[in-house]
């Protein structure tokens, strides 16, 4: 016979209830206990029979995960990330992209998908409070820039700041004419407006006048957007030294424009980004960046939907803030 619960409990020293606990994902178990268990786990071998779980319990043990576009480096290596958190508890993860679309991130939130999942992982665009609360009995995490103090938890870092920090790196080096690019004017680009605020926060800070000719509005954040409001920027009257993208992406297409236009980066104009994305890591030169502490995102998201999920109630909605550093690279510090 294959070992069962209470040999696992037997070898922890735990009642079943505990080991059971565990292999459901609760959170309320001391890490010591877990570790035990799963460390009993481990040595017999015991694989829990997910199929009779999911019969007692109600749930299929499917969760959605809807991000704005999956062509984004970033949402694609967190997705990745939350994955992983998802099965380490059996989860299965069904992923959808909304493109931002009022829409569909409407027809998600009402529930057309109720039936086949346990919960929701959501970063929305469009919508915002109100709309986000038709989500019925189905328990929702929310990501991003989008919604603060709403009706369900709430996962960021603080954009603001961020943006701040990685202005004032290009400010701390001696840059005077910091450009941004990466505005936008609808009310919806919450994280762009963040990174602006951040980006005159910042130059206030140093002393530094703001010049509206140094701030580049972009459609989206692709490459090929970064790389446009590049050459617009060198073709006007600002004259940057230092550039700002609201994300890596964009950054690596200002750098490309850079050295198309035969300028040096970091001589001629240094370059920070946000997100801190793979790419920016192998580039040339390397991209110095904001970097979002994105294996804790996707591990707290899990855990507060796994509460939600869970026998307790966990309470009101919460606002949780994860941590992020600046990471210093090539594109502000040359080649060591």
């Amino acid at each position: 016979m294959p070992p069962g619960l209470k040999d696992v409990a037997a070898r922890a020293g735990v009642s079943i209830k505990t080991v059971s606990n565990v292999v459901n994902g609760y959170v309320h178990v001391s890490p010591a206990t877990r570790a035990r268990v799963q460390q009993a786990i481990e040595a017999l071998g015991y694989i829990p029979n997910v199929a009779a779980r999911q019969l007692r319990s109600g749930r299929s043990g499917v969760i959605a995960l809807a991000v704005p576009e999956l062509q984004s480096p970033y949402f694609a290596e967190l997705a990745g990330l939350i994955v992983q958190a998802a099965e380490r508890r059996s989860w299965t993860v069904l992923i959808d992209q909304t493109d931002g679309q009022a829409e569909r991130e409407r027809n998600l939130v009402a529930g057309l998908r109720r039936h086949a999942i346990d919960g929701l992982i959501f970063s929305p665009l469009a919508l915002a409070g109100e709309e986000l609360t038709s989500s019925g009995d189905t328990p929702m995490v929310l990501l991003g820039e989008r919604v603060w103090h709403g009706p369900a938890d709430h996962v960021a870092i603080d954009n603001t700041a961020a943006a701040a920090d990685a202005t004032g790196h290009l400010a701390a080096l001696g840059r005077r004419r910091i450009a941004a690019i990466g505005a936008q004017s609808p009310p919806s680009a919450v994280t762009a407006h963040q990174r602006l605020a951040g980006y005159r926060a910042a130059l206030a800070e140093a002393g530094l006048p703001e010049d509206p000719a140094l701030i580049a509005e972009v459609d989206s954040f692709h490459r090929a957007d970064g790389a446009a409001a590049m050459r617009r920027l060198l073709d006007g009257p600002g004259r940057p030294d230092a550039v700002f993208a609201f994300n890596d992406v964009l950054a690596l297409g200002a750098i490309r424009a850079l050295l198309d236009a035969g300028r040096s980066v970091p001589g001629d104009v240094a370059v920070i980004g946000f997100d801190d994305i793979e790419d920016g890591r192998f580039s040339t030169p390397t991209l110095s960046t904001v970097a979002p502490d994105t294996a804790e995102i996707a591990r707290l998201v899990v855990e507060l939907l796994a509460e939600r999920l869970g026998e307790e109630k966990a309470g009101p909605p919460r606002e949780v803030r994860v941590a992020y550093r600046l990471v210093p690279r090539e594109s502000t510090l040359g080649r060591a």
